[in-house]
């Protein structure tokens, strides 16, 4: 069964979140997950790259504080970390989570 570090709430900064959040495909997955309100399964929510590639972006998002993820026998379960983060930068990932998903896609690709 595979534990999982996270920060602690002192590691988490500003500038981490942000860049974390500032690729499109983690972007769009916390933003699917807060929609959902509850602790997903790693693969439930549907992403357009590879499970390997999958992993990398869980692991940007779980090391900069914004996701939490924990193991269930053989389950990965993720949730957002959002009580925590909007005690730490109040509105910053609210206001972020707002953006529509429209915004979110490159225009240029």
């Amino acid at each position: 069964m595979k534990q999982y570090q996270h920060p602690t709430i002192d590691q988490i900064t500003l500038p981490g979140v942000l860049h974390a959040l500032s690729d499109p495909v983690r972007l769009n997955f916390v933003q699917c997950l807060a929609k959902l309100t509850c602790e997903q399964p790693c693969g439930a929510i549907p992403t357009p790259v590879a499970k390997s590639t999958m992993s990398h972006h869980l692991r940007v998002l779980r090391e900069a504080g914004i996701v939490q993820i924990r193991t269930e026998g053989t389950q990965s379960l993720t949730s957002l970390r959002l009580d925590e983060l909007e005690k730490k930068f109040p509105n910053v990932l609210s206001s972020i989570l707002q953006v529509p998903e429209t915004d979110i896609l490159d225009k240029n690709g």
